[in-house]
Formats: structure tokens, C-alpha cells, sequence
């Protein structure tokens, strides 16, 4: 029987996500712009990329999410609200900020938003494990996925679209108002009841930190870890030289922007919500796998167009658009997973650490793909990323071991 206040939920946690990912969504598309107008050396451009450093270290104080709260007006809500209210005041002061002269208070009232936000999302992600049963698990992580990327478009791409109407001020206002409309929402949400198990894991940091590590410590734990670490690893060496690739195959900046950044952008959309229908109807490993597999495939497609040489449009947009739409569908399918492993007592806690293993495991795949394809060529990295997708497919197994032998 369907959950009747199920669409409710959804909304709600999609409209927080939504408003988690205005602030990055700022960040990583209009101010690199903004800084490069302002003068500023590329180096510096990249260094910016800093600012969001509360979203990979928020696993060191999410323990104290769960650990404190007010029950009576909602142990999650009593961190949304207060986060909420003094992220939109913050966006407001944003809009006091001069982009031209006072450069460095903006980026600190950004990297300000980042710490709001991210703190809050650990308490979001806390609600929505609170809330949700295993049946539910999908949808709600295809609105986690689709509400935060919306959130990202809207900040970095409409707003700033809109500031030559409304001005910059006008365009932090919007942000400031739509997170009000989301602490709103929360408002509306009603949380469930602390069980007395439950409750008596997290009556102090340390029983906390000790329910985290148990449950780290359970079997399958660890393949789940190293999967989370491993899976986006060749993904994301392919993907920071995909632009590059390219712009020396002789596209333009227009063409790459509309086929990557629009295009891209929108299947990524659509796959997001495939694949929270898919792990809806189906076993969540199931869905990781097939969408792992798939994603793989739209990879050597990357490798083909690099190794054929001379691409045509047609080829690329179909390229970009199934890597974007199977990468959105395992995005999904992945943190449903993630979220049915965790221990509810401290749910906050451990879905940030192993959100901030997803984090860190791509991280350096990143890093080294400029070195590896001046190196092995495009299309010698393409192939080591597609390879790697392939192989780690591999540490699946004992994740379906682990669940045969639990049931």
C-alpha cells in the first residue's frame, strides 16, 4: 500500500536539496566568470574551487547532528530551520557585496553559504533516512539528485541569466527567498518519533562515533567503502578532459557549452529520475550494477570518438547525451544504496561519511587526468577510464554475497 503522505515528503526533501545546491551552483558556474572579468589569474580561478571544502569535510562535524537536537520541535528540523534561516541571510548579504571592489568578502560570504548548506544537508540526509522506508528509497533519491542539480542550474545559469534584468543584488534576493520557501516547507513536515533503541545510540558524541564505527565494522562494510572510493574514478578522468578533447577536435566554446552544459545537463535530468524509478522497482544492487554497466558502455563511446579521430556533431551529442543520462541514473541508484546501508540511529553520520568516501575516491582521478592524457593521449585515457569503470564492476560481487548471506 502507497505511503499517502509519500508525494508530500518528496516535495519537501526535494525543495531542500534545491536550495543546498544554489549556493555551488553559484559558485562553480558564475563565479569563475565573474573572477576571470575581475582579472583574476587562472590559478587563482581554480584555487576558488576551495570555497566548497565544507561539502568534503562535513563528515567531521556531522556527528554533532546527530547527537544534538530538540525532539519537541523535531530533531532534524531544529538544524534545517536555524541553517536555512541564516543561509538566506547570507545570500542577502551577498547581494550588500560590490562584485567589482569587495571581492574578498564575497567569497567569503560564499564559502559561508558552502558550511550552511552542507551542514544542513547532513541533517536533510538525516530526515530523509528518519522518514523514508526501503520501498521508498528510490524516488526519494532521484528528488535528492534532481532537486539539487535544479538548484545548481537555477543559481548558476537562470539567475544569472536574469541579473541583466534584476541586477546582482536582485539575484541573491531570488536565492535568499527561494531557501526561505524551503524552510517553509520543512515547517510542514512532521517527523517521526525517536524508538528508545535508537535514541540510546546517540546520547552522547561518543556513543555516536562508536554506533559509526560499528556499523563500519559490519560485514560488507568495507567492500561498500571500497566500491563508493573506486566507482567514479575512471568517470571522472574521462570527464575533466572530455571538454578539453574537444576543443582540440575544433568545436567551439558555443557548441561545447550547448552539447555538454545544455544537452548534457538535461539528460543528466532525465537519468536522475530513470534511475530513481529503476531502484524503485527493482533490488537496489541491481540497479547499481545495471546502471554501472551502462554508464561504462557510453564511456567507450568517449574512446571511440577519440581514437577514430575527427568526430562529427552528430556523434558527440550522441556521446555526451548517454553518458550523462546512464552517469544520472547511477548517481541515483548509488545513494539509494548508500542510504539503505546506513545504521538509522546515527543516519546522518554515516550517510555523510560514506557521501565524503564518494567524494574523495574521484578526487584524485581529477587531479592527474591533464598529466595522464598529455601522456597516454585522449584516447589512451579514455580507454584507462572506461577500463577502470569496468573492472571495479568487480567489487559488486561480495556487496551480493553480503546480501545473500544476510537474507
Amino acid at each position: 500500500m502507497v505511503d499517502p503522505s509519500r508525494p508530500r515528503k518528496l516535495a519537501v526533501l526535494s525543495a531542500l536539496y534545491f536550495s543546498q545546491g544554489l549556493p555551488f551552483g553559484f559558485q562553480a558556474t558564475a563565479l569563475p566568470v565573474l573572477l576571470r572579468e575581475s582579472g583574476a589569474s587562472l590559478t587563482a580561478v581554480g584555487f576558488a574551487g576551495a570555497l566548497s571544502l565544507p561539502w568534503v569535510a562535513k563528515a567531521l562535524w556531522a556527528p554533532l547532528v546527530d547527537r544534538f537536537g530538540w525532539e519537541r520541535f523535531g530533531r532534524r528540523r531544529s538544524w534545517i530551520v536555524p541553517l536555512g534561516v541564516l543561509l538566506a541571510l547570507t545570500c542577502l548579504a551577498a547581494a550588500l557585496v560590490s562584485p567589482s571592489g569587495q571581492l574578498g568578502p564575497l567569497l567569503g560570504l560564499v564559502f559561508l553559504m558552502n558550511l550552511l548548506a552542507a551542514t544542513q544537508d547532513i541533517a536533510v540526509d538525516g530526515l530523509a533516512i528518519d522518514l523514508l522506508g526501503r520501498g521508498e528509497l528510490g524516488l526519494a533519491n532521484a528528488a535528492q539528485v534532481v532537486g539539487y542539480k535544479a538548484g545548481m542550474l537555477t543559481a548558476g545559469g537562470l539567475l544569472v541569466w536574469a541579473s541583466a534584468r534584476i541586477g546582482w543584488s536582485g539575484q541573491f534576493a531570488a536565492m535568499a527567498a527561494l531557501v526561505l520557501l524551503a524552510v517553509l516547507a520543512a515547517l510542514a513536515l512532521r517527523e517521526p518519533p525517536a524508538s528508545a533503541a535508537l535514541a540510546r545510540e546517540r546520547r552522547s558524541l561518543a556513543e555516536v562515533l562508536k554506533a559509526v564505527l560499528g556499523a563500519l565494522r559490519e560485514p560488507g562494510a568495507l567492500w561498500l567503502v571500497a566500491f563508493l572510493g573506486t566507482y567514479k574514478l575512471g568517470e571522472a578522468m574521462v570527464d575533466m578532459m572530455f571538454k578539453p578533447f574537444l576543443v582540440d577536435a575544433g568545436f567551439s566554446r558555443a557548441q561545447i557549452g550547448l552539447w555538454v552544459g545544455t544537452y548534457g545537463m538535461a539528460a543528466s535530468l532525465a537519468g536522475s529520475l530513470a534511475g530513481g524509478l529503476l531502484a524503485q522497482r527493482i533490488p537496489l544492487l541491481a540497479a547499481v550494477g545495471i546502471t554501472s554497466a551502462l554508464r561504462s558502455a557510453a564511456m567507450a563511446g568517449e574512446w571511440y570518438l577519440a581514437a577514430a579521430g575527427h568526430p562529427t556533431a552528430e556523434a558527440v551529442i550522441a556521446v555526451t547525451v548517454a553518458e550523462h543520462l546512464f552517469g544520472g541514473a547511477l548517481t541515483t541508484a548509488i545513494f539509494a544504496f548508500m542510504m539503505s546501508r546506513v545504521r538509522r540511529s546515527v543516519g546522518a553520520t554515516h550517510y555523510t561519511v560514506l557521501a565524503s568516501v564518494e567524494v574523495l575516491g574521484k578526487s584524485p582521478a581529477t587531479w592527474v587526468s591533464g598529466a595522464l592524457a598529455q601522456r597516454l593521449g585522449y584516447a589512451g585515457l579514455f580507454a584507462l577510464g572506461t577500463a577502470l569503470s569496468v573492472a571495479f564492476l568487480a567489487l559488486l560481487v561480495p556487496l551480493r554475497e553480503r546480501k545473500m548471506a544476510a537474507t
